[in-house]
């Protein structure tokens, strides 16, 4: 694998998941950021995720994932 080709495939988790999938699972933004930050701490913590395999390493993007997949509930 090439180097950019590399790159590529770590900074894909930059746009997944996408804002406009995020906004259906909320009316509020705010809500949403609080319990993705809230998520991304518990998992930066246990080092565990409600999914079985995420496309992204971080915690805040798994966080997100959890939200689009429902595994995480925002409150509204």
């Amino acid at each position: 694998m090439h180097e950019s080709e590399n790159f590529n495939q770590e900074n894909d988790g930059l746009r997944y998941p996408s804002i406009d999938e995020l906004t259906d699972k909320s009316s509020s933004k705010y809500k949403l950021v609080i319990a993705a930050a809230k998520r991304a701490k518990e998992i930066d913590e246990s080092h565990k995720s409600y999914l079985e395999e995420t496309r992204n390493s971080k915690s805040i993007g798994i966080a997100l994932e959890e939200i689009i997949a429902d595994k995480v509930k925002v409150e509204d």
